[in-house]
Protein backbone atom coordinates (compact mmCIF):
# COMPACT_ATOMS: atom_id res chain seq x y z
CA UNK A 1 0.00 0.00 0.00
CA UNK A 2 3.16 2.35 1.03
CA UNK A 3 4.43 1.95 -2.63
CA UNK A 4 1.25 2.21 -4.47
CA UNK A 5 0.61 5.58 -2.56
CA UNK A 6 4.20 7.09 -3.42
CA UNK A 7 3.86 5.58 -6.86
CA UNK A 8 0.48 7.45 -7.29
CA UNK A 9 1.79 10.34 -5.81
CA UNK A 10 5.06 10.67 -7.65
CA UNK A 11 2.97 10.53 -11.17
CA UNK A 12 0.06 13.04 -9.89
CA UNK A 13 2.72 15.44 -9.02
CA UNK A 14 3.22 16.71 -12.02
CA UNK A 15 -0.88 17.14 -12.90
CA UNK A 16 -1.92 18.35 -9.47
CA UNK A 17 -3.41 21.99 -9.64
CA UNK A 18 -5.72 24.31 -7.59
CA UNK A 19 -8.60 22.26 -9.33
CA UNK A 20 -11.98 24.29 -7.57
CA UNK A 21 -11.42 27.57 -10.01
CA UNK A 22 -14.57 27.45 -12.46
CA UNK A 23 -13.66 25.69 -16.08
CA UNK A 24 -14.58 27.48 -19.15
CA UNK A 25 -18.26 26.47 -19.89
CA UNK A 26 -16.84 25.50 -23.58
CA UNK A 27 -17.58 22.15 -25.75
CA UNK A 28 -18.99 19.37 -24.59
CA UNK A 29 -19.06 17.79 -21.02
CA UNK A 30 -16.77 15.08 -20.56
CA UNK A 31 -17.59 12.39 -18.02
CA UNK A 32 -15.41 9.87 -16.88
CA UNK A 33 -17.02 7.07 -15.31
CA UNK A 34 -15.20 4.26 -13.45
CA UNK A 35 -15.53 1.15 -15.55
CA UNK A 36 -15.50 -0.30 -18.26
CA UNK A 37 -16.03 1.05 -22.24
CA UNK A 38 -19.31 2.12 -22.04
CA UNK A 39 -21.46 0.07 -24.57
CA UNK A 40 -25.26 -0.10 -25.18
CA UNK A 41 -26.26 -3.38 -23.71
CA UNK A 42 -29.89 -4.47 -23.33
CA UNK A 43 -30.83 -4.55 -19.80
CA UNK A 44 -32.61 -7.98 -20.14
CA UNK A 45 -29.11 -9.43 -20.49
CA UNK A 46 -27.99 -8.83 -16.77
CA UNK A 47 -25.99 -6.40 -14.73
CA UNK A 48 -23.91 -3.75 -16.08
CA UNK A 49 -21.09 -1.27 -14.70
CA UNK A 50 -21.33 2.55 -14.19
CA UNK A 51 -20.55 3.83 -18.00
CA UNK A 52 -23.30 1.35 -19.68
CA UNK A 53 -25.45 2.34 -16.98
CA UNK A 54 -25.07 5.87 -17.92
CA UNK A 55 -25.54 4.91 -21.72
CA UNK A 56 -28.78 3.47 -21.60
CA UNK A 57 -30.11 6.16 -19.64
CA UNK A 58 -28.89 8.30 -21.87
CA UNK A 59 -29.92 7.09 -25.27
CA UNK A 60 -32.83 4.86 -23.55
CA UNK A 61 -34.92 6.74 -21.19
CA UNK A 62 -37.84 5.04 -19.44
CA UNK A 63 -41.36 6.05 -18.63
CA UNK A 64 -39.88 8.05 -15.65
CA UNK A 65 -36.59 8.86 -15.03
CA UNK A 66 -34.45 10.90 -12.32
CA UNK A 67 -33.77 14.08 -11.80
CA UNK A 68 -30.73 15.65 -10.14
CA UNK A 69 -32.05 15.60 -7.23
CA UNK A 70 -32.84 11.81 -7.26
CA UNK A 71 -36.65 12.68 -7.88
CA UNK A 72 -38.48 11.15 -10.27
CA UNK A 73 -39.33 13.37 -13.44
CA UNK A 74 -40.95 12.76 -16.90
CA UNK A 75 -39.03 10.64 -19.24
CA UNK A 76 -41.19 9.08 -21.91
CA UNK A 77 -44.60 9.45 -20.10
CA UNK A 78 -45.61 12.92 -20.06
CA UNK A 79 -47.64 12.26 -16.70
CA UNK A 80 -48.92 9.38 -14.78
CA UNK A 81 -52.20 8.77 -12.50
CA UNK A 82 -52.41 6.28 -9.93
CA UNK A 83 -55.57 4.06 -9.49
CA UNK A 84 -56.89 1.52 -7.79
CA UNK A 85 -55.67 1.85 -4.59
CA UNK A 86 -52.76 1.59 -5.91
CA UNK A 87 -53.01 -1.44 -8.17
CA UNK A 88 -53.10 0.28 -11.36
CA UNK A 89 -50.58 3.13 -12.79
CA UNK A 90 -51.51 4.45 -16.13
CA UNK A 91 -48.85 6.55 -18.16
CA UNK A 92 -49.18 8.57 -20.94
CA UNK A 93 -46.74 9.06 -23.40
CA UNK A 94 -45.29 12.13 -24.78
CA UNK A 95 -44.65 12.50 -28.45
CA UNK A 96 -41.09 11.20 -28.97
CA UNK A 97 -39.08 9.54 -31.53
CA UNK A 98 -37.04 6.53 -31.59
CA UNK A 99 -33.52 6.78 -32.45
CA UNK A 100 -34.39 5.01 -36.26
CA UNK A 101 -36.68 7.98 -36.71
CA UNK A 102 -39.98 5.99 -35.79
CA UNK A 103 -42.83 7.48 -33.63
CA UNK A 104 -43.19 5.75 -30.17
CA UNK A 105 -46.29 4.02 -29.75
CA UNK A 106 -47.71 2.49 -26.23
CA UNK A 107 -47.34 -0.85 -28.17
CA UNK A 108 -43.65 -0.56 -27.79
CA UNK A 109 -43.07 -0.26 -24.68
CA UNK A 110 -45.53 -2.71 -23.92
CA UNK A 111 -43.21 -5.51 -26.24
CA UNK A 112 -40.11 -3.51 -24.02
CA UNK A 113 -41.29 -4.47 -20.55
CA UNK A 114 -42.41 -7.71 -21.44
CA UNK A 115 -39.19 -8.46 -22.15
CA UNK A 116 -37.68 -7.15 -19.06
CA UNK A 117 -40.15 -8.89 -17.42
CA UNK A 118 -40.25 -12.14 -18.76
CA UNK A 119 -39.02 -15.93 -17.39
CA UNK A 120 -35.57 -15.31 -20.15
CA UNK A 121 -34.60 -11.77 -19.11
CA UNK A 122 -31.63 -11.10 -16.53
CA UNK A 123 -32.49 -8.11 -15.72
CA UNK A 124 -31.34 -7.36 -12.10
CA UNK A 125 -34.65 -5.64 -11.01
CA UNK A 126 -36.73 -8.78 -12.23
CA UNK A 127 -36.73 -10.07 -8.77
CA UNK A 128 -38.36 -6.91 -7.22
CA UNK A 129 -41.01 -6.83 -9.93
CA UNK A 130 -43.16 -9.83 -9.34
CA UNK A 131 -46.19 -7.78 -7.93
CA UNK A 132 -46.70 -6.80 -11.59
CA UNK A 133 -49.45 -8.75 -13.28
CA UNK A 134 -49.66 -7.29 -16.52
CA UNK A 135 -49.05 -4.35 -19.06
CA UNK A 136 -51.77 -3.45 -21.43
CA UNK A 137 -52.02 -0.99 -24.26
CA UNK A 138 -54.80 1.53 -23.43
CA UNK A 139 -54.24 3.30 -26.58
CA UNK A 140 -51.68 4.15 -28.46
CA UNK A 141 -50.22 6.77 -26.52
CA UNK A 142 -51.40 5.20 -23.04
CA UNK A 143 -49.49 2.08 -21.14
CA UNK A 144 -51.43 0.72 -18.10
CA UNK A 145 -49.60 -1.45 -15.68
CA UNK A 146 -51.46 -3.42 -13.20
CA UNK A 147 -50.18 -4.86 -9.79
CA UNK A 148 -51.19 -7.85 -7.93
CA UNK A 149 -50.16 -5.84 -4.81
CA UNK A 150 -49.63 -2.25 -3.88
CA UNK A 151 -46.71 -0.65 -4.87
CA UNK A 152 -45.92 2.44 -3.75
CA UNK A 153 -42.15 3.04 -4.55
CA UNK A 154 -42.70 1.38 -8.57
CA UNK A 155 -42.24 4.54 -9.94
CA UNK A 156 -38.36 4.54 -8.19
CA UNK A 157 -37.82 1.43 -9.68
CA UNK A 158 -38.94 2.62 -13.14
CA UNK A 159 -36.75 5.17 -12.80
CA UNK A 160 -33.79 3.19 -13.03
CA UNK A 161 -31.49 2.80 -16.58
CA UNK A 162 -32.43 -1.11 -16.24
CA UNK A 163 -35.75 -0.29 -16.98
CA UNK A 164 -35.39 2.12 -19.93
CA UNK A 165 -36.85 2.20 -22.97
CA UNK A 166 -34.82 -0.37 -25.19
CA UNK A 167 -35.68 -1.80 -28.06
CA UNK A 168 -33.18 -4.56 -29.27
CA UNK A 169 -33.73 -5.24 -32.70
CA UNK A 170 -32.50 -2.68 -34.31
CA UNK A 171 -31.22 -1.60 -31.48
CA UNK A 172 -33.13 2.11 -30.84
CA UNK A 173 -33.62 4.61 -27.88
CA UNK A 174 -35.70 7.54 -27.45
CA UNK A 175 -32.97 10.03 -26.22
CA UNK A 176 -32.53 12.33 -24.18
CA UNK A 177 -29.49 11.83 -26.43
CA UNK A 178 -28.08 10.20 -29.74
CA UNK A 179 -25.07 8.52 -29.95
CA UNK A 180 -23.01 10.54 -32.42
CA UNK A 181 -19.66 9.03 -32.60
CA UNK A 182 -17.79 6.38 -30.65
CA UNK A 183 -13.74 6.32 -29.75
CA UNK A 184 -11.54 3.17 -28.33
CA UNK A 185 -13.03 3.74 -24.65
CA UNK A 186 -15.52 6.68 -25.24
CA UNK A 187 -19.09 7.66 -26.62
CA UNK A 188 -19.90 11.48 -27.78
CA UNK A 189 -23.76 12.13 -27.18
CA UNK A 190 -25.68 14.63 -28.76
CA UNK A 191 -29.31 15.63 -28.15
CA UNK A 192 -31.85 13.89 -29.29
CA UNK A 193 -34.72 15.84 -31.51
CA UNK A 194 -37.71 16.43 -29.77
CA UNK A 195 -40.79 16.48 -31.12
CA UNK A 196 -42.30 18.76 -28.17
CA UNK A 197 -39.39 21.14 -28.16
CA UNK A 198 -38.51 21.76 -31.80
CA UNK A 199 -42.61 22.78 -31.83
CA UNK A 200 -41.65 26.01 -29.45
CA UNK A 201 -40.57 29.09 -31.89
CA UNK A 202 -37.58 29.57 -29.66
CA UNK A 203 -36.07 26.54 -28.97
CA UNK A 204 -32.33 26.71 -30.33
CA UNK A 205 -30.84 24.19 -32.43
CA UNK A 206 -28.38 22.80 -29.36
CA UNK A 207 -24.74 24.23 -29.16
CA UNK A 208 -21.26 21.64 -28.48
CA UNK A 209 -22.28 22.36 -24.69
CA UNK A 210 -24.91 20.43 -24.69
CA UNK A 211 -23.12 17.41 -25.48
CA UNK A 212 -21.43 14.73 -23.38
CA UNK A 213 -17.87 12.76 -23.96
CA UNK A 214 -18.68 9.47 -21.72
CA UNK A 215 -15.53 7.88 -21.24
CA UNK A 216 -15.40 4.71 -19.30
CA UNK A 217 -12.09 4.11 -17.60
CA UNK A 218 -10.01 2.79 -14.62
CA UNK A 219 -10.82 4.53 -11.27
CA UNK A 220 -7.04 6.05 -11.78
CA UNK A 221 -7.13 7.03 -15.42
CA UNK A 222 -9.93 9.26 -14.43
CA UNK A 223 -8.53 10.69 -11.53
CA UNK A 224 -6.01 12.13 -13.99
CA UNK A 225 -8.10 13.40 -16.33
CA UNK A 226 -10.23 15.16 -13.85
CA UNK A 227 -6.72 16.78 -12.17
CA UNK A 228 -5.37 17.74 -15.53
CA UNK A 229 -8.49 19.53 -16.32
CA UNK A 230 -9.41 17.07 -19.25
CA UNK A 231 -12.15 16.45 -17.73
CA UNK A 232 -15.26 17.61 -16.00
CA UNK A 233 -16.94 15.07 -13.97
CA UNK A 234 -15.52 11.73 -12.24
CA UNK A 235 -18.49 9.60 -11.10
CA UNK A 236 -18.73 6.04 -10.07
CA UNK A 237 -16.17 6.08 -7.05
CA UNK A 238 -16.52 3.66 -4.38
CA UNK A 239 -15.03 2.49 -1.24
CA UNK A 240 -12.26 -0.05 -3.62
CA UNK A 241 -11.02 3.11 -5.31
CA UNK A 242 -11.09 6.01 -2.52
CA UNK A 243 -7.48 5.89 -1.53
CA UNK A 244 -6.73 6.77 -4.78
CA UNK A 245 -7.43 10.17 -3.72
CA UNK A 246 -4.79 10.52 -1.11
CA UNK A 247 -2.40 11.41 -3.88
CA UNK A 248 -4.00 14.01 -5.59
CA UNK A 249 -4.90 17.71 -4.96
CA UNK A 250 -8.19 17.92 -5.23
CA UNK A 251 -10.01 21.18 -4.17
CA UNK A 252 -12.67 20.46 -1.97
CA UNK A 253 -15.20 22.40 -3.69
CA UNK A 254 -14.44 19.35 -6.53
CA UNK A 255 -14.97 16.20 -4.48
CA UNK A 256 -19.05 15.11 -3.72
CA UNK A 257 -19.77 12.36 -1.72
CA UNK A 258 -23.22 11.20 -2.12
CA UNK A 259 -25.65 10.39 0.70
CA UNK A 260 -26.02 7.25 -0.47
CA UNK A 261 -28.34 4.46 0.54
CA UNK A 262 -27.51 0.78 0.65
CA UNK A 263 -25.93 -1.78 1.86
CA UNK A 264 -22.46 -2.04 2.49
CA UNK A 265 -21.51 -5.87 4.68
CA UNK A 266 -21.11 -9.18 4.63
CA UNK A 267 -23.34 -11.70 3.75
CA UNK A 268 -22.93 -15.26 5.18
CA UNK A 269 -22.90 -17.47 2.00
CA UNK A 270 -21.45 -20.84 3.39
CA UNK A 271 -23.28 -22.11 6.70
CA UNK A 272 -21.23 -25.28 7.04
CA UNK A 273 -17.83 -25.45 9.54
CA UNK A 274 -18.08 -22.45 12.25
CA UNK A 275 -21.05 -20.50 10.42
CA UNK A 276 -23.66 -23.27 10.54
CA UNK A 277 -24.49 -22.27 14.41
CA UNK A 278 -25.96 -18.60 14.18
CA UNK A 279 -24.07 -18.08 17.83
CA UNK A 280 -20.96 -18.19 15.77
CA UNK A 281 -22.15 -15.74 12.91
CA UNK A 282 -23.35 -13.34 15.58
CA UNK A 283 -20.07 -13.76 17.17
CA UNK A 284 -17.71 -12.44 14.02
CA UNK A 285 -20.80 -9.56 13.17
CA UNK A 286 -20.10 -8.22 16.99
CA UNK A 287 -16.42 -8.78 16.65
CA UNK A 288 -15.48 -6.36 13.36
CA UNK A 289 -14.57 -2.94 14.68
CA UNK A 290 -16.71 -1.08 12.65
CA UNK A 291 -15.23 2.67 13.44
CA UNK A 292 -12.01 2.16 13.21
CA UNK A 293 -12.45 0.66 9.73
CA UNK A 294 -14.72 3.58 8.17
CA UNK A 295 -12.34 6.31 9.99
CA UNK A 296 -9.51 4.72 7.48
CA UNK A 297 -11.96 6.08 4.45
CA UNK A 298 -13.62 9.30 4.06
CA UNK A 299 -14.11 11.74 6.71
CA UNK A 300 -17.83 11.74 7.76
CA UNK A 301 -18.39 7.50 6.17
CA UNK A 302 -20.51 6.31 9.61
CA UNK A 303 -20.25 2.99 10.93
CA UNK A 304 -23.98 1.03 10.97
CA UNK A 305 -25.01 -2.21 13.19
CA UNK A 306 -28.40 -2.01 11.73
CA UNK A 307 -29.29 -3.78 8.16
CA UNK A 308 -32.28 -1.11 7.51
CA UNK A 309 -31.02 2.24 7.52
CA UNK A 310 -34.71 3.96 8.95
CA UNK A 311 -37.74 2.41 9.72
CA UNK A 312 -39.09 2.67 5.61
CA UNK A 313 -42.42 0.66 5.16
CA UNK A 314 -41.41 -1.87 8.11
CA UNK A 315 -44.48 -1.53 11.08
CA UNK A 316 -41.63 -1.48 13.65
CA UNK A 317 -37.89 0.58 13.36
CA UNK A 318 -35.43 -1.14 12.55
CA UNK A 319 -33.87 -4.05 14.58
CA UNK A 320 -30.15 -3.60 16.39
CA UNK A 321 -29.01 -7.22 17.52
CA UNK A 322 -28.55 -7.51 20.44
CA UNK A 323 -24.96 -7.66 20.64
CA UNK A 324 -25.12 -3.61 20.55
CA UNK A 325 -25.93 -3.06 23.87
CA UNK A 326 -22.01 -3.89 24.81
CA UNK A 327 -19.09 -1.91 25.28
CA UNK A 328 -16.39 -2.91 22.40
CA UNK A 329 -14.08 -4.79 25.10
CA UNK A 330 -17.01 -7.08 25.51
CA UNK A 331 -18.27 -7.78 22.38
CA UNK A 332 -14.50 -9.08 21.39
CA UNK A 333 -14.26 -10.76 24.77
CA UNK A 334 -17.78 -12.17 23.84
CA UNK A 335 -17.12 -13.44 20.56
CA UNK A 336 -13.59 -14.85 21.71
CA UNK A 337 -15.20 -17.12 24.09
CA UNK A 338 -17.37 -18.35 20.90
CA UNK A 339 -14.44 -19.23 18.70
CA UNK A 340 -12.57 -20.62 21.63
CA UNK A 341 -15.27 -23.33 22.31
CA UNK A 342 -15.38 -24.14 18.86
CA UNK A 343 -11.75 -24.78 18.69
CA UNK A 344 -11.97 -26.94 21.69
CA UNK A 345 -14.94 -28.94 20.04
CA UNK A 346 -12.98 -29.09 16.83
CA UNK A 347 -9.13 -28.91 17.50
CA UNK A 348 -8.53 -26.52 14.65
CA UNK A 349 -8.94 -22.48 14.38
CA UNK A 350 -11.89 -21.52 12.29
CA UNK A 351 -10.55 -20.49 8.35
CA UNK A 352 -13.41 -18.10 6.87
CA UNK A 353 -12.60 -16.94 2.97
CA UNK A 354 -13.89 -13.46 2.51
CA UNK A 355 -14.23 -12.45 -1.09
CA UNK A 356 -13.98 -8.99 -1.72
CA UNK A 357 -13.19 -6.97 -5.14
CA UNK A 358 -9.72 -5.93 -6.44
CA UNK A 359 -8.31 -2.43 -5.83
CA UNK A 360 -7.00 -0.36 -2.45
CA UNK A 361 -9.43 0.03 -0.89
CA UNK A 362 -10.38 -3.85 -0.98
CA UNK A 363 -7.16 -4.58 0.77
CA UNK A 364 -7.89 -2.12 3.42
CA UNK A 365 -11.09 -3.67 4.43
CA UNK A 366 -9.42 -7.24 4.52
CA UNK A 367 -6.67 -5.34 7.04
CA UNK A 368 -9.34 -4.37 9.50
CA UNK A 369 -11.97 -7.22 9.12
CA UNK A 370 -8.87 -9.26 8.91
CA UNK A 371 -7.70 -8.35 12.20
CA UNK A 372 -10.78 -8.18 14.23
CA UNK A 373 -11.47 -11.45 13.38
CA UNK A 374 -8.01 -12.91 14.10
CA UNK A 375 -7.77 -11.03 17.37
CA UNK A 376 -10.77 -13.43 18.67
CA UNK A 377 -8.68 -16.65 17.00
CA UNK A 378 -10.68 -16.73 13.71
CA UNK A 379 -8.35 -17.38 10.64
CA UNK A 380 -9.10 -14.79 7.78
CA UNK A 381 -8.47 -15.95 4.04
CA UNK A 382 -9.20 -13.02 1.26
CA UNK A 383 -10.79 -14.61 -1.97
CA UNK A 384 -11.86 -12.75 -5.20
CA UNK A 385 -15.19 -12.21 -5.53
CA UNK A 386 -16.28 -15.10 -7.70
CA UNK A 387 -14.41 -17.44 -5.55
CA UNK A 388 -15.93 -20.01 -3.41
CA UNK A 389 -15.99 -17.97 0.24
CA UNK A 390 -18.23 -18.04 3.49
CA UNK A 391 -18.49 -14.57 3.34
CA UNK A 392 -19.02 -12.32 0.88
CA UNK A 393 -19.45 -8.46 0.38
CA UNK A 394 -22.06 -6.38 -0.88
CA UNK A 395 -22.16 -2.69 -1.87
CA UNK A 396 -24.64 -2.07 -3.51
CA UNK A 397 -26.57 0.85 -3.35
CA UNK A 398 -30.19 1.33 -2.69
CA UNK A 399 -32.55 1.37 -6.23
CA UNK A 400 -35.77 2.18 -3.99
CA UNK A 401 -36.78 2.85 -0.33
CA UNK A 402 -38.17 -0.69 0.64
CA UNK A 403 -37.49 -2.73 3.43
CA UNK A 404 -38.07 -5.34 1.08
CA UNK A 405 -34.82 -4.80 -0.74
CA UNK A 406 -32.74 -4.96 2.02
CA UNK A 407 -33.94 -8.00 3.22
CA UNK A 408 -33.88 -9.78 -0.01
CA UNK A 409 -30.45 -8.75 -1.32
CA UNK A 410 -28.76 -9.39 2.11
CA UNK A 411 -30.43 -12.75 2.53
CA UNK A 412 -27.78 -14.21 0.48
CA UNK A 413 -28.01 -17.79 2.67
CA UNK A 414 -30.60 -17.07 4.97
CA UNK A 415 -32.59 -19.86 7.18
CA UNK A 416 -35.75 -21.59 5.29
CA UNK A 417 -37.53 -19.61 8.36
CA UNK A 418 -36.28 -16.03 7.21
CA UNK A 419 -36.76 -17.06 3.19
CA UNK A 420 -40.12 -17.43 4.06
CA UNK A 421 -40.64 -14.19 6.12
CA UNK A 422 -39.37 -12.62 3.60
CA UNK A 423 -41.61 -13.92 0.63
CA UNK A 424 -45.15 -13.53 2.87
CA UNK A 425 -43.94 -9.84 3.00
CA UNK A 426 -43.39 -9.90 -0.56
CA UNK A 427 -46.56 -12.05 -1.33
CA UNK A 428 -48.82 -9.45 1.47
CA UNK A 429 -51.78 -8.10 -0.01
CA UNK A 430 -52.38 -4.69 1.26
CA UNK A 431 -49.51 -2.55 2.64
CA UNK A 432 -50.49 -2.79 6.44
CA UNK A 433 -49.95 -6.61 5.97
CA UNK A 434 -46.83 -6.09 4.11
CA UNK A 435 -45.23 -3.84 7.15
CA UNK A 436 -46.16 -6.29 9.52
CA UNK A 437 -44.55 -9.00 7.49
CA UNK A 438 -41.41 -6.92 6.71
CA UNK A 439 -41.22 -6.33 10.49
CA UNK A 440 -40.80 -9.96 11.40
CA UNK A 441 -38.43 -10.58 8.60
CA UNK A 442 -36.40 -7.91 10.09
CA UNK A 443 -36.04 -9.39 13.54
CA UNK A 444 -35.82 -12.58 11.75
CA UNK A 445 -33.15 -12.06 9.56
CA UNK A 446 -31.19 -10.69 12.62
CA UNK A 447 -31.07 -13.53 14.78
CA UNK A 448 -30.14 -15.52 12.19
CA UNK A 449 -26.95 -13.63 11.44
CA UNK A 450 -26.74 -14.30 7.83
CA UNK A 451 -25.85 -10.65 7.32
CA UNK A 452 -23.41 -8.50 8.91
CA UNK A 453 -23.82 -4.87 8.26
CA UNK A 454 -20.99 -2.15 8.36
CA UNK A 455 -22.02 0.56 6.88
CA UNK A 456 -24.08 2.43 4.48
CA UNK A 457 -22.14 2.89 0.45
CA UNK A 458 -19.61 4.66 -0.03
CA UNK A 459 -20.00 7.06 -3.24
CA UNK A 460 -17.79 9.80 -4.75
CA UNK A 461 -17.50 12.17 -7.20
CA UNK A 462 -15.74 14.76 -8.89
CA UNK A 463 -17.37 17.96 -9.99
CA UNK A 464 -16.04 20.84 -12.13
CA UNK A 465 -17.86 23.95 -11.02
CA UNK A 466 -18.82 23.89 -14.65
CA UNK A 467 -21.98 21.70 -14.12
CA UNK A 468 -23.85 23.85 -11.83
CA UNK A 469 -27.01 21.53 -11.41
CA UNK A 470 -24.85 18.42 -10.23
CA UNK A 471 -26.54 17.33 -6.88
CA UNK A 472 -25.95 15.02 -4.20
CA UNK A 473 -28.79 11.83 -3.55
CA UNK A 474 -29.56 8.67 -2.17
CA UNK A 475 -29.56 7.34 -5.47
CA UNK A 476 -26.07 8.48 -6.39
CA UNK A 477 -27.29 8.51 -9.86
CA UNK A 478 -26.54 11.94 -12.05
CA UNK A 479 -27.85 11.66 -15.46
CA UNK A 480 -25.92 13.09 -18.12
CA UNK A 481 -28.71 15.47 -19.26
CA UNK A 482 -29.00 16.93 -15.59
CA UNK A 483 -25.60 18.28 -14.81
CA UNK A 484 -25.29 21.66 -16.41
CA UNK A 485 -27.82 24.56 -17.05
CA UNK A 486 -28.84 24.85 -20.39
CA UNK A 487 -28.07 28.62 -20.78
CA UNK A 488 -24.69 29.73 -18.41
Amino acid sequence: MRRLRAALSIAFAALALAGCDRRADRGPVIVSAIGKTPGLVDPARGATDMPARLMIDSVAQGLVRFDASGQIAPGLAERWTVLDNGLSYVFRLRDAEWSDGEAVKAADVVAVLNRELGRESRNPLRPFLTAIDEVVEMTPQVVEIRLSRPRPDLLKLFAQPELAMFKARPPAGSGPFRLQARGRNWVMLRPAFDPVRAAAEDVQEPGPEQSVQLYGERASRAILRFVARESDMVTGGSFVDWPLLAGVQVAPANLKIDPAAGLFGLAVVNRDGFLADAANRLAVAQAIDRTALVAAYAPGWTADERLLPDQLDSSSPPVLPSWTRLDPAARRDGARARVARWRADNDTAPVLRIALPKGPGATILYGFVGASLRAIGIEPQRVPMGASADLRLIDAVAPYDSARWYLGTACQLCSPDVAAKIDAAREAPDMASRAARLAEADMALAEDGAYIPIARPLRWNLVALRLARWQGNARAWHSLNALRNERQ
